[in-house]
C-alpha cells in the first residue's frame, strides 16, 4: 500500500499536489467536476469516450489558468484500456488519489417496450464501467484517497420509463457502499452522488422546453440543478473536508423527491 506523496516545503514535508482521474470528462458534469479538482489544485486525468475536441478545450483551459491535465481516451467497461488510464496518471503526475467516475448513459422506455439491446448498452456502461473503475481504484488508489461513483435520485423516484436506468444505478449504489467497507483500514473514502435533473445534454435531449421548465418548477428551488452543482459536491467528498463521510450516497438534487 503506498502513502500520500510529500514534497519538501520551506525545509519540511507538505502534501504534494494530489491526482484525480475523471471518466466521461469531456462535457456536461464530467467536465466542470475536472475542472473545479483542478480549479482546487489536483492534477487531472480526463477521460472520455467521444468528445475528443472538448476534452483537449477543457485541458487547454485548465493549464491556461495554471493547472496540469492531460486527456486520454479510455473505454470504462474495458479493464485494459482503464489500467492503461491509471498507468498514463501515473506517469505524469506520480499516482492517483482521486476517482471520480461520472461516465454513464440514459436510455428510457417503458419496461413492455424497452429494446433489450438497450438494457444491455446501459449495463455495460453503467454497471460494468462502474465495477471497472472501482476495481481498478481499490487496488491503485493511495491511502487519504476518494473514490466517488455516479448513481441518481431517479433511484427513489419511481418514476415511468427510468426502470432499466434506476436499476443499473441501483446496483452503482450497492458496490459502492459495499467497497467502502471492503476497504476497511485503507484511509480511502468511497461514496456515491445522486444528482437530480441536471442542465446537461444527457437531461435535456430530446425533450421540449416546456417540459424542461415543468421539471424544474417542480423542484423546490425552482430551477434545474447545474453541472457546478454537482461538482461543487464531488469537491467535498474527494477534499479533505470529506474525509469523514464514507459508503453514503449523497442525493445533490435542490430537494428534489
Amino acid at each position: 500500500m503506498t502513502s500520500t506523496p510529500t514534497a519538501a516545503v520551506n525545509g519540511q514535508d507538505a502534501p504534494a499536489t494530489r491526482v484525480a482521474l475523471v471518466t466521461g470528462a469531456s462535457g456536461g458534469i464530467g467536465r466542470a467536476v475536472a475542472e473545479r479538482l483542478a480549479a482546487d489544485g489536483d492534477a487531472v486525468v480526463l477521460l472520455y469516450s467521444g468528445g475528443r475536441d472538448r476534452a483537449d478545450e477543457a485541458v487547454a483551459g485548465i493549464t491556461a489558468s495554471g493547472g496540469r491535465a492531460v486527456a486520454m481516451r479510455a473505454d470504462v467497461a474495458d479493464e485494459t484500456e482503464m489500467a492503461a488510464a491509471f498507468d498514463r496518471a501515473e506517469q505524469e503526475f506520480g499516482g492517483v488519489d482521486v476517482v471520480v467516475n461520472t461516465a454513464g448513459i440514459m436510455l428510457l422506455a417503458p419496461v413492455a417496450e424497452l429494446d433489450l439491446a438497450d438494457l444491455d448498452r446501459m449495463h455495460r456502461v453503467n454497471i460494468r464501467g462502474t465495477f471497472v473503475v472501482s476495481q481498478l481504484a481499490a487496488r491503485r488508489l493511495r491511502a487519504g484517497g476518494a473514490l466517488v461513483n455516479f448513481s441518481t435520485s431517479v433511484t427513489r423516484l419511481q418514476q415511468p420509463g427510468y426502470a432499466a436506468y434506476a436499476a443499473s444505478k441501483g446496483a452503482v449504489e450497492a458496490m459502492t457502499l459495499i467497497l467502502a467497507r471492503e476497504l476497511r483500514g485503507r484511509d480511502i473514502t468511497v461514496n456515491a452522488v445522486a444528482p437530480g435533473p441536471t442542465a446537461t445534454p444527457l437531461f435535456l435531449e430530446g425533450k421540449p422546453q416546456e417540459v424542461v421548465d415543468h421539471i424544474a418548477g417542480l423542484n423546490p428551488m425552482q430551477r434545474l440543478g447545474t453541472p457546478a452543482d454537482i461538482a461543487d459536491a464531488v469537491a467535498f467528498l474527494a477534499g479533505p473536508a470529506g474525509r469523514w463521510t464514507n459508503g453514503q450516497t449523497l442525493y445533490v438534487n435542490g430537494g428534489a423527491a
